[in-house]
Parts: C-alpha cells; sequence; structure tokens
C-alpha cells in the first residue's frame, strides 16, 4: 500500500521487521515480548511497557508473534482481525518497537518441541535476556510449552521471565475475545473501555463516486482491509486525525443501499466531518469509532437521505456537547 501523505511524522526510530523466516538472529540481545495482539488492548499494552523499560538496560525492545495466529492455523478458517498486519507494524513501531517477528506458522514449525523453541528460536535466535509473556501463553508442539516451563528453562539459558497477569473490567479478564464481542455489538464505549482507546481503522483516503458532494455532506473515504472487523453496519459518532488535525463527524459503516446497486455492493468506511474543509485525498489517516447512533438504512432517494443526514449531524453535536 502506498501512504503518500502520513501524519505519522519520520524520525530516527525505525523498526526491523523480520517476517516469513525461520533462520535469523538478532544482533544484540533482547527483550521479547510474546502473543497475537490482536486488538492490542490494555493487557498487551502491559507486556509492551514492559521490553520497552527495559531498553533502559540496553535490550532490544522484540515483539515475537505467529503468521498466521495459531486460532486461524488450527482451525483452518479465515477470521476477521481487530487489528491486520498493517496497523500492527504502525503502533508497534510509533511506540518505539526494535524488532517485530512474524513468525511463520505452518506445520513444520507446529511441531517443534517446546523445549527447542525455547532453546533455539528464543535463546539462539532472537538473544532473550528478558521473555515477558501472558498467563495463557502457549508454544510448541500441541502447545505443551507454558509459562512454568520458561520458568523451568530460565536459569539453564541466563534468561529472566516476567508473566503479566490478566487486567480485569467489571471483574472479568480483558482479552481479544471481549474486544470482538464488543465490536461486534456495535458497543464502542464498550470496546474502547477495554482496549483504553477508541476502536480505530487506519487507512489511506481514496476517491468516491462523489455523491456526497453533489447532496452537500462530502464525506471522507476509506477502503477497509478485507480481514478487518468492523462493526454492525450503521451511523457512528467518529474522529478522525490526519495531518490537517483532529476533527469529530459521522461515519457510515456498511453498503450505502440507497445509492449502490447490484447483488454485492463493496463494503465502504465514509465520514463526514464537522467544521472540515480541506482536500486529504491519498492522506493517511486514523478513523476512532466512538459511539453508534442509528443502523443503516435504504432511503427513497437522495432527497431523503439528505434529510435523514441533516438529523444525524443534530444528534451528533448532541451527544458531543455531552462528552464535553
Amino acid at each position: 500500500m502506498l501512504w503518500k501523505k502520513c501524519f505519522y511524522k519520520e524520525g530516527t526510530h525505525k523498526m526491523q521487521i523480520i517476517s516469513g523466516q525461520t533462520s535469523f538472529k538478532l544482533e544484540q540481545p533482547s527483550a521479547v515480548a510474546i502473543g497475537k495482539f490482536d486488538g492490542l488492548h490494555r493487557g498487551h499494552r502491559e507486556l509492551l511497557e514492559e521490553i520497552l523499560e527495559a531498553k533502559k538496560q540496553n535490550l532490544h525492545a522484540a515483539v515475537f508473534t505467529f503468521d498466521p495466529s495459531p486460532t486461524v492455523f488450527f482451525s483452518g478458517k479465515a477470521m476477521k482481525v481487530l487489528t491486520t498486519r498493517e496497523e500492527k507494524r504502525l503502533f508497534f513501531e510509533k511506540l518505539g518497537v526494535d524488532i517485530l517477528v512474524e513468525f511463520p506458522l505452518n506445520h513444520v514449525t507446529a511441531a517443534i518441541t517446546p523445549e527447542t523453541f525455547i532453546s533455539e528460536i528464543l535463546c539462539k535466535n532472537m538473544k532473550a535476556k528478558l521473555i515477558v509473556a501472558g498467563t495463557d501463553l502457549s508454544f510448541g508442539d500441541k502447545g505443551r510449552g507454558n509459562c512454568a516451563l520458561l520458568n523451568e528453562k530460565a536459569e539453564e539459558f541466563g534468561y529472566e521471565v516476567k508473566i503479566i497477569e490478566k487486567l480485569c473490567l467489571n471483574e472479568i479478564p480483558i482479552s481479544s475475545t471481549r474486544v470482538r464481542e464488543a465490536v461486534e455489538a456495535g458497543d464502542m464505549p464498550k470496546a474502547a473501555q477495554l482496549l483504553g482507546t477508541p476502536y480505530k481503522l487506519l487507512g489511506t483516503v481514496v476517491h468516491g463516486r462523489r455523491i456526497g458532494h453533489q447532496i452537500g455532506f462530502p464525506t471522507v473515504n476509506l477502503m477497509p482491509a478485507p480481514d478487518k472487523l468492523l462493526p454492525p453496519n450503521g451511523v457512528y459518532l467518529a474522529q478522525l486525525e490526519c495531518q490537517e488535525g483532529t476533527f469529530f463527524g459521522l461515519t457510515n459503516v456498511g453498503v450505502k443501499p440507497t445509492v449502490e446497486t447490484g447483488e454485492k455492493p463493496p463494503m465502504s468506511v465514509e465520514t463526514w466531518l464537522y467544521d472540515f474543509d480541506a482536500d486529504i485525498y491519498d492522506y493517511f489517516v486514523t478513523l476512532r469509532l466512538l459511539e453508534f447512533i442509528r443502523p443503516e438504512q435504504k432511503f427513497d432517494g437522495l432527497d431523503a437521505l439528505k434529510a435523514q443526514l441533516e438529523k444525524d449531524i443534530q444528534v451528533g453535536r448532541a451527544m458531543l456537547e455531552t462528552k464535553k
């Protein structure tokens, strides 16, 4: 994907990405966080804070994750994700992670014994001096590797282990599953509580059919990645961040049934912004979905659609007032 104008400021920090390789070797000792990191929720951030803190001890902050995820590999079914590969890469780099390993998971690598995984991959290849993981960690043949084994082998291989207990919300552990359930239900405030930040989509602004312009409601259009989990079709209060600044608006997630024809209209994410009048085509933006307003509807024509949009704008303004 070509991101022509990216609001992430280019700096001196560049993250190394090791993807699709089983034979690699890091040049410097590392602090390694192991996980799936789908959603990058508050629990995941606890792991990441540990490896970033370890940079003060001259360790590289490294993230180790499997590609595809064990859930997808062992089920054999494609799965929508809370955080796409590109979104993860951008998040990790912006956070200050030095190295991201996207380790290929296949029938050969899945059969590696847990002991070999520790000795060869974590210790020899990644030069791990600190290994950080959650309590539900599993790795190696039949998932036999766990936190107990990591601790058992720590003295032999000379690394430290930090196991992060699960964070809870309302006395229930925070997990990617809970985030997924909130997004699928359109409960964006709940998703934000679990994530520690509103649920977001990253992408490049593309040209649409300009129907919004025709009726006086120009929109910012994003094409979501095919594997990105979207909330139910509908209108959402949203916040968009781009090079021009941060703006509130209304986002329609869905197939635009009033204007699209055909058996299977494409999914789209389009956002009308308050107090905004700039050309940001080809800009890279972050869109945060804050709150569900109403389901997507099919109207009798553009006039009826325009009338409803005017009502939505007033509803959105009232919601923003309550947040001040």
